[in-house]
């Protein structure tokens, strides 16, 4: 709740509390006092190079757990391990023109129903981040007054609910592997102009494949529109996006973490010390465990050719990507760290790198699947439950390596002195203070009512206690293809080559070559969805709200 100026009895009475509080005396303003701060980096995984010709997506498998033993509300922000794809050129990359899919596995700030358990968002971004988005009707905030993102993804499988909050995994995953890549289908034609103007939008409809335990197969699909609708105002760009390019095949894998917090403080003799909150990896007792495997990239012999040559009348393909035109990156077993813990106070205190090698050593545990061994006698085994977890160093202490650089070290707790006060500190597990319902446009004119649904509305109840409502609609009638700058005539070209993947491509077999090790993760099973009676051909789930469950 938020303080006003016109309570100021209510400020008092917060302050008297406080003061009372067993936690006052360490949140004096004195150089004991623990502040709050937090830490944030990239993990970074080198890996060698493949052949400029690969230029028609990727595919990896990364695992998936949680990185906080305890969610502690929206200002945590972290992927996990991902990538950046970006359009492939001939030459020199032009300047000033970021556009990119960057999605992955994480946490955000605009999370509404996050848990300890990490979401999947496909993390489209249009010119300069003008726009993004993260799957079907999810785009750049929440106004539908504005879309900015929110039509840019059409859901292509009748399988599988993308509910805007993010595609959840099965609550307690801890460390299985989620297989996802992007490969282009030619779904579209190539159109010479774009929102009426005289420049072109290309045809490549960047597609969502995922292999999960529980789900193989397409799932959504950037429409070309989402790429080339800046150049509308900038027609010199034409031409330049994801939309007509191929994609850049030697990408950075990284782990990208914003925010983890933690807190700092000094002791008598002027000792700095940090705790973070317990931070958790996967780590079997026996070794490494994988992280990142089978990071694989594409030429358009691998699916494309297939599929374009079987819209055009030739035999059918079955979808799955053809091995002998992938190429497969290799790991040495190196790799860095520019995890730092600092406070908001950078005039006092510097941004300091913390020791990650001191505790973690990267490693190749074969030439394509990278993980970390772990120090025994810093990180800490959970019980027998959940043994292939480990707890890294929650507490530093500040001090200089042999070249006399700051560096956190890591710490026994025992090691840290109780006038610092950061055994008292807590990192509780919170829920994000943003919860309102997630609703699309109710208007009877909207595009979400004309044409309108077949069928709906239907609930189901997801593992992070949300609900999400959502209806049926035939494939080109969905929202997004109402926004997609298409023709009434390209619509239903559009609908009878997606009936065609419905009736031929199933969800029970594989489509991105199967991994070599680990085990697969699933996705919430709640998100599984069988089409009704009738509309098993042509026609997908829309989901129009989410919700916190009544009593939650």
């Amino acid at each position: 709740m938020p303080i006003t100026p016109h309570r100021p009895w209510f400020v008092l009475g917060l302050v008297l509390l406080w003061l009372g509080s067993p936690f006052a005396p360490m949140m004096a303003a004195d150089e004991a006092s623990p502040r709050k701060a937090e830490m944030a980096g990239y993990l970074l995984v080198p890996h060698s190079k493949v052949d400029e010709s690969y230029n028609a997506g990727f595919s990896m498998y990364v695992a998936a757990w949680p990185l906080l033993k305890n969610y502690p509300g929206q200002e945590f922000q972290s992927g996990l391990f991902g990538t950046w794809m970006f359009a492939q050129y001939d030459g020199r990359k032009p300047e000033k023109i970021y556009s990119d899919i960057e999605g992955g596995l994480g946490w955000w700030r605009d999370t509404r129903f996050a848990t300890e358990t990490p979401k999947f968002i496909m993390g489209g971004v249009a010119l300069n981040f003008s726009e993004w988005a993260n799957g079907p009707g999810a785009g750049k905030g929440r106004d539908w007054k504005h879309p900015a993102g929110h039509y840019a993804i059409a859901q292509l499988s009748p399988w599988v609910l993308w509910p805007p909050d993010g595609l959840n995994l099965r609550q307690g995953t801890a460390g299985e592997l989620v297989g996802y890549g992007y490969l282009p289908l030619p779904l579209t034609a190539p159109r010479k102009t774009t929102a009426g103007k005289g420049v072109p939008t290309g045809n490549h409809c960047w597609t969502l494949f995922l292999n999960t335990g529980n789900f193989k197969g397409p799932v959504a699909f950037f429409t070309p529109y989402f790429w080339s609708k800046p150049t509308v105002d900038k027609p010199g760009l034409a031409g330049l996006f994801l939309d007509a390019r191929p994609s850049e095949p030697n990408r950075a894998v990284q782990m990208e973490t914003q925010h983890i917090p933690a807190y700092i403080a000094r002791d008598a003799k002027g000792n700095t010390y940090a705790r973070v909150a317990p931070t958790r990896f996967p780590g079997r007792p026996e070794g490494g465990s994988p992280l990142i495997h089978g990071m694989t990239a594409y030429k358009k012999a691998a699916l494309w050719d297939g599929v374009e040559a079987w819209f055009h009348g030739g035999p059918a393909v079955s979808g799955q990507i053809d091995p002998k035109a992938a190429s497969v990156h290799t790991f040495d077993g190196t790799g860095g760290a520019t995890w730092q813990i600092y406070t908001d106070d950078t005039a006092r205190d510097k941004k300091v790198p913390i020791a990650w090698k001191s505790f973690a050593t990267p490693v190749a545990l074969d030439d394509t699947t990278y993980g970390y061994r772990w120090a025994e006698d810093s990180v800490t085994r959970t019980d027998a439950k959940e043994a292939a977890i480990v707890t890294l160093p929650e507490y530093f202490r500040l001090e200089k390596d042999e070249k006399g650089r700051e560096r956190w070290a890591a710490v026994k707790p025992t090691e840290v002195p109780a006038e610092t006060g950061l055994a008292r500190v807590e990192f509780p597990r919170r829920r994000g203070p943003d919860r309102r319902p997630y609703v699309t446009p109710d208007e009877a004119e909207s595009c979400w009512k004309k044409p309108g649904p077949a069928a709906g509305p239907f609930e189901a109840k997801l593992g992070d206690s949300s609900v999400v409502t959502y209806y049926w609609y035939r494939f080109a009638d969905q929202p997004a293809l109402m926004n997609a700058d298409l023709t009434a005539e390209e619509r239903e070209a559009l609908q009878k080559r997606v009936e065609l993947l419905h009736r031929n491509w199933t969800r029970d077999r594989d489509y991105l070559p199967p991994p070599r090790v680990g085990r697969l993760a699933d996705i919430d099973p709640a998100l599984l969805v069988t089409p009704p009676r009738g509309l098993e051909i042509g026609y997908v789930p829309i989901v129009t709200r989410q919700a916190a469950s009544s009593g939650d």
